[in-house]
């Protein structure tokens, strides 16, 4: 006699928006609330870190996995970002994700994407990744936009590793009065430092040791900062410095005003470094954020 083993269901999938409407609308007339965690998949514990804080605020989680083609650039491989569908619903599954909305680009999109309606966030998205990467936080705008018009969450919860990015959908959200309370997440990091990425895995062991530079440049500066020094701009020089003398290439390094973005002045409190680095091809983002008393001496 031979047993039929069923193999264990994953968490529930949808990839048409009109049926995860549905079934979301049931639950919210259950008076469940809601919560989104919006990804592109190849999910690390940096991502199972929202879930984390996703469950804390809320009764169902709904993550999203979609590749965005709008946010890539002309020089960014959008076929080469690695889709590991099966293993992130694995992982999603164990963290007490409720269901997981899986769309083709033309379920998002439609037939044309050259024909689509932009969402454009001014002030906080210009400069640093913003310059480095034009066109990039007008693909992500647009695409949390629909997703939350899709979803209609109570709450959503984005990574403050991309901070420039958390600032935009803020914006986002505030500007267009979308009624969804915005959380964002601590950057979980190695062992050594280096923030968690999915672009890690493009990264051997040596590199990832290189690469943790970036996190004890932002220490150091940080330190400096928080013990009253008002020499910003040779604070962000000698954290460009540490970042090159480990073989990496900065592509910006800045302290900020934590909320504006704007370069950072003498009276400022709240601060933000902002990193991005090239090793070889792979590029890495970081910030630490940090408060210091402006009345304090150096």
């Amino acid at each position: 006699m031979f047993l039929l083993i069923r193999a264990q269901e994953l968490v529930e999938t949808f990839t048409q928006a009109s049926t995860l409407r549905r079934h979301l609308g049931e639950l919210t007339r259950q008076g469940k609330r809601v919560a989104l965690v919006p990804t592109m998949g190849n999910l690390h514990e940096g991502h199972l870190s929202l879930v984390d804080l996703a469950n804390s605020h809320s009764d169902v989680v709904v993550a999203t996995i979609f590749v965005n083609p709008l946010q890539f650039g002309p020089a960014e491989d959008l076929d080469a970002y690695p889709r590991t569908l099966e293993r992130d619903l694995e992982l999603l599954d164990g963290r007490g994700c409720h269901c997981v909305f899986t769309p083709a680009v033309d379920e998002i999109y439609g037939e044309s994407l050259e024909e689509q309606t932009l969402v454009k966030v001014p002030g906080v998205s210009e400069g640093y990744c913003g310059s480095s990467r034009p066109g990039h936080f007008e693909g992500v705008a647009t695409v949390v936009t629909k997703l939350l018009n899709i979803v209609q969450p109570d709450v959503a919860v984005f990574g403050l590793k991309d901070y420039q990015q958390f600032l935009v959908i803020r914006k986002l959200v505030r500007d267009l009065q979308i009624p969804v309370e915005i959380l964002g997440g601590e950057i979980v990091r190695e062992s050594n430092g280096l923030a968690l990425s999915s672009r890690n895995g493009y990264l051997d062991s040596q590199q990832r040791e290189q690469a943790s530079a970036i996190y004890r440049s932002l220490q150091s500066v940080a330190a400096e900062l928080r013990k009253g020094s008002q020499a910003i701009r040779e604070l962000e020089s000698k954290g460009r410095e540490i970042i090159e003398q480990a073989g990496l290439r900065p592509d910006y390094y800045a302290v900020c005003n934590a909320e504006t973005l704007k370069p950072a002045q003498t009276h400022d409190e709240n601060l933000v470094i902002l990193a991005a680095a090239f090793l070889g091809s792979t590029r890495l983002i970081d910030n630490q954020r940090l408060t210091r008393n402006t009345h304090s001496t150096a």
